[in-house]
């Protein structure tokens, strides 16, 4: 539906997502493609919905020459809509968001993906989760990166990261965050980008804390 809505609207856009028409393999599409890229999650948190688990969302972003323009996130159980624009703001349900205020590791709450479908870097991972948990007010994995990255957006979360996510995943949440304040990048501290990617976001103080904290436990002198 949302690629027939696109065409019709839009004939020479391009529509990139897990279901509808995946790009090259590995390859960012911000690389691979050129002119109108609608890049889109139609349900993001499938394992969710289909558990009944109240967690899940349609995520649509637009790449104009390899640029982020536009994102929005509908949740859809709640009907909440999160949506950014570039230079524009962010936005929920109309009203404008912004990232938290909390700059203390301590006081923050922390989301986060497991790499479930990943395994073979959960090695990597397990002691990530040892030291920020130690030094948080908690970690939450919900099971939707799209809300997740929302809830960053809206100060619900302080931070959060994750080690392997696709372009669909994250493209809409990207701009929704940067436009609320915050920041979106890789592990190493380099700009997120619409491809796939791990990420780590947060306010600017709980994201510099955290890309710290990961790349401690990344060297394997995590705080004990």
């Amino acid at each position: 539906m949302i690629r027939e809505i696109v065409g019709a609207a839009l004939p020479d856009a391009q529509v990139l997502g897990e279901e509808l028409s995946p790009g090259p393999g590995g390859a960012s599409p911000l690389a691979a493609y050129r002119g109108v890229v609608f890049v889109v999650d139609p349900l993001d948190g499938t394992t969710n919905f289909l558990h009944g688990y109240p967690q899940y969302a349609v995520s649509i972003a637009v790449v104009v020459d390899g640029t982020l323009a536009t994102g929005v996130v509908y949740h859809a159980v709640t009907n909440d809509v999160f949506t950014a624009t570039a230079g524009g703001g962010a936005f929920r349900n109309g009203k404008p968001i912004t990232v938290s205020p909390i700059t203390t590791p301590s006081r923050a709450l922390i989301g986060t993906g497991f790499p479930f479908s990943h395994l073979a870097r959960l090695a990597e991972y397990q002691p990530q989760f040892a030291a920020v948990s130690r030094q948080v007010s908690g970690i939450r994995r919900a099971g939707s990166a799209a809300l997740d990255l929302c809830d960053v957006a809206c100060g619900r979360f302080e931070g959060f990261w994750e080690l392997t996510l696709a372009p669909w995943d994250i493209a809409a949440g990207i701009i929704i965050i940067r436009e609320a304040g915050g920041i979106v990048t890789d592990l190493s501290g380099a700009p997120a980008q619409v491809g796939h990617t791990p990420v780590v976001a947060g306010n600017p103080a709980i994201h510099r804390w955290l890309i710290e904290t990961l790349s401690q436990a990344r060297a394997g002198s995590g705080p004990s």
